[in-house]
């Protein structure tokens, strides 16, 4: 084996240990790094990366742990990023949840919810659920049940819940307060006469009234004798202002929906650049996070709470979360589940809390995922490797394991013996599990295509075998040293039909659909399968880390988690 060969082992093994399977741009960093003459000729370079990497890929964790013994590797401090926050006082801080309860909640929530519980549990402070619950056409009681289930099932609690639209006699009070002020105004605007103020930067004559007639029109609001769209409150902001938003934004609307909580008490709705900092305000919260996404609204935030003379907190803006080719709009992906070509928000191919859950990744792995950046409001799109090579590293010492064969073909072996005793683990005690074993045994269809005659081979944990017939396929159990090849088996006489879901992106490079973003692999795992708990994640070996989704008469669904 060449220098360079050797150092693409190395680091290909390492790349797959780390992250389940070894991924040739990820190793050819390394090589390039390590020895800059593989760059002289990179196309034999990349061939021989591919060819190692498919080697590698076909070992189990544990043939690939015990050669990279054979390696040195530079040892890799990994430091928890501490969440240091300014003017945090112990037993004074208070955070919060703000979900609105109109969607399923995401990866990109757990974010904001676990910097915020982190923040407040680190202080010995306080965490307030909030239902921002002030946009009634969107909002369903099941989605506050669906958030509320996403922030348990992650390990996280609170001391407070509230709602939003229990505040509205509050909101609508400081509302009368900024037009006696002459703060705000009632407006009867079309919405393309005020967007093309806001170009213009000029404000509409409803900005001239008088207190007196705006105190009316919102008079008139409250009383239902403005319809949807008919009149609008507005803030006098900064017409003039090169940031937009505060070129006079809406405070309040007509939207005649009922609310999934208050029904059809209140008709005027405050938007989000009242309710937001408004409600921050008066739960006295000292360290709201919220997205960089509403950055440019921070001075929104801060002028309207300073003309309503009220506390102020310093916002925490943080980066938000996306995930390569795994979109959370619900724009996208309502279609998409509606049309049956995802089977619901708790799909496992999608990045929903329901959808994380389902796919077997553990509430631990997302946590430590989310929480990798700390603080920050550097843009980075997300890599669900990494997600996953922390679901690996908490599922591997507690997984067991278990056998599986794709696309079985049958084969003859005789000499074998009628049972066999296999470790649930390699490593921890978890004690063994007896499989009964025929002479007729099932090897995967892609395994078989490459044998040949005469050759030996092992049957993983049971026998070495000679191969002395292809066709009909047959052979003999036969002693001597172990083969450097190992093949995964299913006894005849202990199957139970089985389907593993393999996962991938969920869009592909263009943003389209990926119509194999779930490939249905059909085989045969072995009978002690029938005790597994639907829910509970296991390791088929040379496969992966698999959740059984659920049990059928006569079969086992399986997902393949990483």
């Amino acid at each position: 084996m060449s220098v360079l060969e050797d150092l693409i082992r190395k680091y290909a093994l390492k790349n797959a240990f780390d992250y389940g399977k070894a991924n040739p741009g990820s190793v050819v960093g390394k090589i390039v790094a390590e020895y800059p003459d593989a760059k002289k000729d990179m196309k034999k370079t990349m061939q021989l990366v591919n060819d190692i990497i498919q080697q590698v890929n076909k070992m189990s964790k544990e043939e690939i742990e015990k050669e990279m013994a054979n390696y040195q590797y530079a040892q890799k401090e990994e430091k928890e990023k501490e969440l240091e926050v300014e003017n945090a006082e112990e037993g004074k801080v208070i955070t919060r949840y703000p979900p609105e309860p109109n969607g399923w909640p995401h990866i990109g929530h757990a974010k904001a919810f676990c910097l915020s519980w982190t923040i407040a549990r680190k202080y010995k402070g306080k965490v307030i659920l909030r239902w921002d619950d002030t946009n009634p056409e969107a909002e369903k009681a099941e989605y506050v049940e669906a958030i509320r289930d996403g922030i348990k099932w992650l390990g996280l609690d609170w001391d407070e819940e509230v709602y939003c639209s229990d505040y509205i006699p509050t909101m609508y009070s400081l509302c009368e307060q900024l037009i006696r002020q002459d703060d705000a105004y009632f407006c009867t605007c079309s919405q393309e006469k005020i967007s093309k103020g806001r170009q213009n930067a000029r404000r509409c004559e409803c900005g001239r009234q008088s207190v007196e007639k705006n105190l009316d029109g919102w008079r008139k609001m409250l009383n239902g004798e403005i319809g949807e769209g008919e009149g609008v409150i507005r803030l006098k902001g900064d017409m003039a202002s090169l940031n937009t938003v505060m070129r006079d934004p809406t405070l309040f609307r007509v939207i005649t929906a009922p609310h999934f909580r208050q029904g059809k008490k209140y008709k005027v709705w405050p938007t989000y650049d009242f309710q937001g900092p408004v409600m921050d305000s008066l739960l006295k919260i000292t360290h709201p996070i919220r997205s960089k996404e509403y950055e440019l609204r921070d001075e929104l935030y801060y002028y309207l709470l300073g003309k309503l003379k009220l506390y102020t907190p310093k916002i925490i803006s943080i980066a938000r979360l996306s995930i390569k080719n795994a979109p959370v709009s619900k724009r996208l992906l309502r279609p998409l589940v509606e049309s049956g070509k995802l089977w619901g928000w708790d799909d496992p191919r999608l990045p929903t809390l329901a959808g994380l859950r389902r796919r077997g990744i553990l509430p631990e792995a997302i946590k430590r995922y989310v929480l990798r950046g700390g603080i920050t409001k550097s843009e980075s799109e997300g890599d669900w490797e990494i997600l996953l090579a922390e679901n690996r590293k908490l599922l591997d010492p507690i997984a067991r394991h278990y056998f599986f064969v794709a696309d079985p073909v049958k084969i003859k072996v005789s000499g074998l013996p009628p049972k066999v005793q296999l470790r649930y683990h390699p490593k921890e005690e978890l004690g063994f599990r007896e499989m009964a074993v025929s002479e007729e045994i099932y090897l995967s269809k892609d395994d078989v295509a490459n044998l040949k005659k005469g050759e030996r081979i092992r049957l993983k944990d049971l026998a070495n075998i000679e191969i002395t017939s292809l066709n009909p396929l047959e052979a003999k159990v036969v002693g001597g040293e172990l083969p450097q090849k190992k093949l995964q088996w299913i006894s005849n006489a202990a199957k139970t039909k089985c389907t593993v879901a393999a996962i991938s992106d969920l869009l592909n490079e263009n943003g389209e659909f990926n119509e194999k973003s779930m490939v249905l692999k059909e085989g045969y795992c072995e009978d002690n399968c029938a005790s597994i708990k639907e829910g509970e994640t296991i390791q088929f070996e040379r496969v992966g880390f698999c959740r059984l989704d659920k049990k059928e008469k006569d079969k086992l669904f399986f997902i393949l988690t990483c």
